[in-house]
């Protein structure tokens, strides 16, 4: 199957160019750019529309002569899809699908999947970095944002085609590091997160949090932590082994939340063995004069010429900072992993530092360099304001998700669901999963965004758990015509019988899922995704409450319309997955 909207644009612009020609009209070839494509207003005017207005001009003919001719030339061409045809109607030269054929294929394939078979991303190797933790506390409210953004992206990126890879840079080595260390050096007695009863990295984030008050004890703290860094870096083995220990209790925390919020990684890299990485490319970009240095010995970019401002690159001890490692692990990871696009899930705090990045990139001539891409993403406020780590007034991941798990519970056994679900514990932390993530992920990336954890876990309205309701409601009408209920047992499948406006507004609706998957890859919005999922449930909502499935009296129709529901359930299920949001059968 192919997408029927590209389909017919790609023949109308055939058309239009054979008549550009057939006329001698001397003139461009048609530019893809000047072809319109609508909806009509009415069912019965078509499916999709071209007005032909824009184009009168060019050709000296009226709009409506110019859309007899195209379809006159399409009709010559015999060369329809599924059946369908284009015909003109006034000035517009509207497309009609054969709707039974179409039906039909979808009813075969079980699913709108199958619609999506150009893969526009297809031999395209796209690296996605996305998470970044610290080492020194576990992930807040932020990070969900963030590993939910670089999952998802990474996943509708699959679908198009690209073969993806995901990236993690665990930011391990630093003096925020150390100071965890040193708090705990004080406090700590040698205890372990087993000894307090703490998940590992909750544990460790409980003494960057205490650093606060070991300053109001030592004013020298700042500099203990500094000088923490100093032996780190000269390879002081009883800091060394510290750092490993409180690393190690960090990383096996985070990913525990990895695991439970369904994000993965194909690839670790560390802050640590990766920070020294730039240093030799920024000294052989001096060599060649693409760098500077300064009277205090400091190697800078110039990059006034593209208003970016001059930028430091090396301190004056030979020190790397933030950007010479970013340069370092960019170059790295591909030699390591030849990529054609890096796309970086970064706040949006940062776009001047990828801005910079992505410049001394290309001057160092890697080609490659253009195509960086910084997929930015806004803050995630609470009502009370923006979340400070060090104050420990940070909403942690897993104190979210535990506390939407509870609250989803509760509304589980308001509703006297409970027997019927099964797996209360199970499916709460399903719905708070997707509560969560439709929410994080319905808004685009690039606003800020305040976080309603109520409003996220409303089972109506545009949310995640109405989006899984209305999954678990075709799952429900599924098993009970498995079980012989109703009687579509006694029909047999015809897609002529899927003949009613809200039939096929419901088989429109499966048919854009290719368009929503293209456009969201392309455009770097999983939002796209969401709306689609959104609209999906509502028409799904809106088509079984007015059409009966199980007790039609048709039998036929019946059976039809029960594998409508099958292909309706397979996309749910698949956008849901896009999404990060668990598909449920039972809720």
């Amino acid at each position: 199957m192919i997408d029927l909207k590209l389909f017919w644009k790609q023949r109308v612009l055939e058309a239009l160019e054979a008549y550009r020609q057939g006329q001698n009209i001397q003139s461009p070839e048609v530019d893809p750019a000047a072809l319109v494509m609508e909806f009509p207003p009415k069912p019965e005017l078509g499916d999709i529309g071209f007005p032909l207005f824009g184009f009168a001009k060019t050709f000296k003919k009226s709009p409506n002569q110019i859309a007899l001719a195209l379809e006159i030339w399409l009709k010559n061409q015999n060369e329809g899809i599924s059946g369908g045809s284009a015909k003109a109607v006034g000035p517009y030269l509207n497309v009609f699908y054969d709707r039974p054929e179409i039906i039909s294929k979808i009813l075969e394939r079980g699913s709108a999947e199958g619609w999506f078979d150009h893969k526009p991303l297809l031999g395209k190797r796209v690296m996605v970095e996305f998470s970044c933790p610290n080492t020194n506390k576990p992930l807040h409210l932020g990070h969900l944002r963030n590993n939910v953004l670089g999952e998802s992206i990474s996943r509708i990126l699959s679908l198009a085609g690209a073969d993806v890879r995901k990236v993690n840079l665990i930011n391990d080595r630093g003096v925020h590091i150390c100071k965890s260390m040193l708090a705990y050096q004080v406090y700590g007695g040698g205890r372990t997160p087993a000894d307090e009863g703490l998940k590992s990295d909750h544990f460790v984030g409980k003494y960057y949090v205490m650093f606060n008050a070991l300053k109001a004890e030592d004013p020298k703290a700042e500099e203990k932590a500094q000088e923490l860094l100093r032996r780190w870096e000269a390879g002081d083995t009883e800091v060394l082994a510290l750092w490993k220990t409180m690393n190690s209790w960090a990383v096996e925390g985070i990913k525990a939340t990895y695991l439970r919020q369904g994000v993965d990684f194909d690839a670790y890299y560390f802050e640590s063995l990766t920070y020294m990485k730039g240093v030799d490319e920024i000294l052989k970009g001096l060599e060649q004069g693409i760098f500077y240095k300064e009277a205090d010995g400091s190697t800078w970019v110039d990059l006034e010429d593209i208003g970016l401002d001059k930028k430091v690159l090396l301190r004056k001890d030979g020190t790397s900072l933030y950007i010479t490692q970013d340069i370092g692990t960019a170059i790295y990871r591909h030699h390591d992993w030849p990529f054609d696009q890096l796309v970086y899930v970064v706040a949006s705090e940062q776009q001047y530092h990828f801005r910079v990045l992505f410049e001394i990139l290309k001057r160092l001539g890697h080609p490659w360099a253009s195509n960086l891409y910084h997929l930015a993403y806004g803050l995630v406020n609470l009502p009370s304001g923006r979340m400070k780590t060090r104050e420990g007034t940070v909403v942690e991941a897993d104190d979210l998700i535990e506390e939407l798990s509870g609250l989803a519970s509760q509304e589980i056994a308001e509703k006297g669901r409970d027997e019927s679900v099964g797996d209360v514990a199970g499916v709460s932390e399903k719905i708070a999963l997707g509560a969560l993530h439709y929410y994080l992920l319905q808004t685009s990336p690039t606003k800020d965004m305040l976080y309603d954890p109520e409003q996220s876990l409303s089972f109506t309205g545009n949310t995640g758990p109405y989006i899984q309701y209305m999954g678990a409601r075709a799952s429900s009408i599924l098993r009970k015509a498995q079980q012989g209920k109703g009687s579509g047992s006694l029909g047999t499948v015809n897609p002529q019988k899927l003949a009613s406006p809200a039939d096929w507004a419901l088989v429109r609706q499966l048919l854009s899922f290719s368009e929503s998957v293209e456009m969201s890859a392309k455009s770097m919005e999983p939002s796209v995704i969401a709306s689609y999922a959104h609209d999906l449930a509502a028409e799904f909502s809106s088509w079984y409450r007015d059409n009966p499935v199980l007790n039609a009296e048709d039998p036929d129709l019946s059976a039809s319309r029960i594998a409508l529901v099958a292909a309706v359930k397979s996309t749910l299920k698949k956008v849901c997955g896009l999404l990060c949001v668990p598909f449920l059968e039972l809720m």
